[in-house]
Order: C-alpha cells, then structure tokens, then sequence
C-alpha cells in the first residue's frame, strides 16, 4: 500500500514564478530519485494564487523516513524556505 505525502505551500503572489521554477529545476529531481519515491508533482492553485502542494507518492513509510533524513531532503528544504510566506503543513495518506 502506498503512502502519498501533501505540503500545503503559500508563497506570495509575485513569487509564483520563481517557486513553480525552483520546484521543477532543483526539488522535483532531487524528490524523484529517492528510493521509494513512486511519483512526484507540483500543484497549483486554480483558485488561489500563490497556494501549491507538492504531491509525492511512495512505497513506504520507511523511505519517506530515510529521504527526511537526507541531504537532498536538506536541500529541497533550502530552497523552498526562502520562498514561503509561511510554515509548510505536511499530510500523509495511505492508498485504499
């Protein structure tokens, strides 16, 4: 059963295209070589600009566990936190 990991991001508005630029250059291929990572997206508000969630679906708790650990993960966080308007809020459910 896998496991898709949501981050609720909000950046502010005269910022979307460097984040959506940040995201796709640097975090995505860092993100989507980890082991266990099934897939990985940015998504972008319709509704709400500046508002994203990075999707990404794994195999298993366990490598979400070593990808936190990780220098890649250190550096996705790196990159993105200068962007964010606010803290990231991180979910995790599990496909039925």
């Amino acid at each position: 059963m896998s496991i898709v990991r949501l981050i609720y991001v909000t950046v502010k508005p005269d910022q979307v295209k460097e984040a959506v630029a940040l995201w796709k250059n640097h975090c995505a291929p860092l993100m989507i070589k980890q082991p266990g990572c099934l897939s990985e997206k940015l998504l972008e508000c319709v509704d709400a600009p500046g508002e994203f969630i990075s999707y990404s679906e794994w195999d298993s708790q366990a490598n979400i566990d070593v990808y936190r650990a990780s220098e890649n993960h250190s550096e996705i966080q790196k990159h993105s936190r200068g962007l964010q308007g606010g803290k990231a809020t991180v979910k995790r459910y599990e496909v039925k």
